[in-house]
């Protein structure tokens, strides 16, 4: 499939939002964006997050611009909820789910993501 007729493209923030849960189940992985200094932070209107994507095709949408020279890594289910979820609450931080070229993600705490995939 290319990337540019990925179904979540044209979906609105509500249906990414869906539509990243589930394969966060059933794939029992969440993607990020990654370069030499950690994961890529977005940062909204009044709050900073990491945004994750469902999937690595979605993900690298996002590496450009500034972004170049992130690559999408993979973070199993198991690290999300038992390292990433603790260290974003922590660090009082959000997730911004599933944003794509010329659409801002859902923005969701980590705890009430870490509620909705298991």
């Amino acid at each position: 499939m290319a990337l540019d007729s990925h179904p979540l493209l044209n979906a609105n923030a509500d249906v990414r939002m869906s539509e990243t849960i589930s394969s966060i189940k059933d794939n029992e992985e969440v993607w990020i964006l990654k370069d030499g200094d950690g994961c890529v932070m977005l940062t909204t209107d009044d709050e900073d997050g990491v945004p994750v994507w469902p999937d690595a095709g979605l993900a690298s949408l996002w590496a450009t611009e500034d972004w170049a020279d992130c690559e999408p890594m993979p973070i199993t289910l198991k690290d999300w909820l038992k390292k990433w979820t603790p260290g974003l609450m922590q660090d009082s931080l959000v997730v911004v789910v599933c944003p794509v070229p010329g659409e801002e993600g859902e923005i969701i705490e980590p705890d009430v993501l870490a509620e909705k995939v298991m």
